[in-house]
């Protein structure tokens, strides 16, 4: 902080307290500038004999990175529209969000091209988090003159240009935005030449089908992603170029087409342990790998349950071989980190491409991985896409906005990102050691009371309470019903013809509670409560009618079921 009586010694005279006042001001910005103008911060590459290293101004950087998003339930990532918000409200979710993911010793988050530069800005200034920004490059198809294209063709000419472009103009608009990581270029691409969908699924067996499309489609793809790094760092040599590959396939293509790209950037799951991975990228790329994804779910497919150990189990053994394979560790020296994913539960990613259930925290497992032996049965799915959130979300409040609630693996892996693997004196024995004193069970036990506080919103629940007030007219100028009746209407039984009726009204009252007891299992149940009902509705076919008997006679103060559903989801059943 500067002093105002420095201000005026500076200039050795008496300055005014209004000027002194207004120098503080100028002087405060210029040192706001002093530290943020790096905004674009100089991020680069390392490789010393095979040693890898991300280097931010000057230091070794290990990514403690997470997978985010901002997506209520009920929505999923193309009607969130959380960056269309006013500020206050993006402000709010932020402000959650990165607090606990500060405190979770996160540096880094993975963020899809959309977010405004301000609010990389906002949560770098803020909170110290960095982002690495991602251009899908036509992982989930284009649109191109107004007309939807669901399958990305790299080798056409017009796809290649449109795909240009879009990156011209992502690199010009985002180079300078203090706290911009670096880039990445799609999301398990090879997969997408594959797959029609968004949904993860089991990899065809076919070995000459999987050569075929790796060089009839991953090829074009590989050059252009190629191309596109170096169109980005010939604007932008500040922040290194990741691409975001499937596992190791189709690496010796990456190799032979992706020479100027700096980082291999991979969703991997492989359980525990990834294996081969470092070495394999170390031997046939030897540029830095960084897992763009990587984690494990917290639902057990054979217990239907949820299941917070075995997922933080999971996540701290990833993160101990991240560490182990970095610059210097004795191991291939090619890690800088990765983003775990994810942060919060997907209950939007089954049925996405129906647009169903987002509402519905679905157990249906969509893919196999025998790397999670855990909760596998020999010949079916264990992997719940839905489940994956190191926190579990909350309900939506009336702005739109939620709670986080951490799981086990949370507190493990705030453990895990406490360790400094570039520390003076670290060895693999070090990381091994620290590791070992990561306790699951210690993290479980904290969990517990941020999943008593979420289950207490979903056990048991009103979901519905209402008044309905309606009054009818139908007499024309007639304003007030006859006292003595028609003797015409006498004779008929009734009263009063309905022609005859002034003003009559209907009061109805619903109230409904919903139950969750299990992640598979919803119940809900409406009661409604009648107190009049009008003789002379415009309608003649409405519910209330149930309060007359066969003479049109009303009973007041009727209570019935409205309605009532009951689901309940079992690997042989859906009730």
């Amino acid at each position: 902080m500067v002093k105002i009586s420095t201000l005026s010694s500076l200039f050795g005279v008496y300055l005014p307290s209004r000027l002194q006042k207004a120098l503080l001001v100028l002087s405060v910005i210029c040192l706001h500038g002093t530290l943020f103008a790096q905004g674009s911060q100089n991020v680069s590459v390392i490789n010393d004999n095979g040693q890898t290293t991300l280097m931010v101004d000057g230091k070794p950087f290990m990514v403690n990175g997470m997978n985010w998003d901002y997506i209520p339930i009920g929505t999923n990532t193309v009607d969130a529209n959380f960056w269309k918000k006013s500020d206050d409200l993006i402000r709010a979710g932020l402000d959650h969000e990165m607090s606990l993911l500060r405190n979770m010793g996160v540096n880094a988050i993975r963020q899809y091209t959309g977010v405004p530069a301000k609010w990389i800005q906002y949560i770098y200034e803020n909170y110290g988090i960095y982002t690495m920004l991602n251009h899908s490059f036509g992982r989930y198809g284009l649109l191109m003159d107004g007309v939807w294209v669901p399958v990305t063709d790299y080798a056409d000419p017009k796809t290649q240009k449109f795909l240009m472009d879009e990156i011209d103009e992502l690199v010009e608009g985002y180079k300078d935005t203090p706290g911009l990581l670096l880039w990445l270029l799609g999301n398990e691409n090879n997969y997408g030449l594959f797959w029609a969908g968004a949904e993860t699924e089991d990899f065809p067996d076919d070995a000459s089908r999987i050569d075929f499309i790796g060089e009839s489609r991953g090829r074009p793809m590989y050059k252009l992603m190629n191309d596109a790094a170096l169109k980005m760092k010939a604007v932008d040599p500040n922040h290194p170029v990741a691409i975001c590959n499937g596992d190791v396939l189709f690496i010796d293509i990456i190799a032979e087409e992706c020479k100027d790209v700096d980082i291999y950037g991979t969703n991997v799951y492989r359980g525990l342990s990834f294996g081969d991975m470092f070495q394999v990228v170390k031997d046939k790329l030897n540029v830095p790998i960084l897992l763009t994804e990587f984690g494990a779910d917290a639902y057990n497919a054979i217990s239907l349950e949820e299941d917070q150990e075995s997922q933080a189990y999971y996540m701290t053994g990833n993160w101990k071989e991240i560490y182990e394979n970095a610059a210097g560790l004795g191991k291939a020296g090619n890690s800088i980190g990765g983003f775990t994913f994810q942060f919060s539960d997907g209950w939007w990613k089954y049925g996405f491409d129906d647009r169903e259930n987002a509402d519905v925290h679905d157990n249906n497992a969509s893919w196999a991985n025998g790397g999670y032996g855990r909760d596998l049965i020999e010949g079916e799915n264990n992997m719940n896409e839905e489940w994956f959130g190191v926190c579990a979300k909350g309900p939506t409040d009336e702005r739109g906005l939620y709670k986080l609630y951490p799981r086990a693996a949370y507190y493990a892996l705030q453990e895990a990102h406490s360790f400094d693997p570039y520390r003076q004196g670290v060895t693999a024995e070090t990381v091994d050691a620290y590791f070992e004193g990561i306790n699951i069970m210690g993290a479980a036990l904290k969990a517990r009371g941020d999943k008593a506080a979420l289950q207490s919103n979903k056990k048991i629940d009103l979901s519905t309470f209402r008044a309905e007030f309606e009054t009818f007219n139908t007499g024309g100028a007639l304003i007030t019903t006859p006292d003595d009746p028609d003797p015409g209407a006498v004779a008929l039984g009734n009263t009063t013809f309905p022609d005859e009726l002034g003003f009559d009204h209907t009061q109805s009252f619903y109230l409904g509670v919903e139950a969750n007891p299990t992640g598979n299992m919803h119940a809900n149940i409406t009661f409604n409560f009648l107190g009049n009902v009008a003789d002379n509705p415009i309608d003649e076919i409405f519910y209330e009618n149930v309060a007359r008997d066969i003479e049109g006679n009303r009973k007041i103060g009727n209570l019935r079921v409205y309605d009532a559903e009951f689901e309940w989801k079992e690997k042989m059943f859906d009730l």
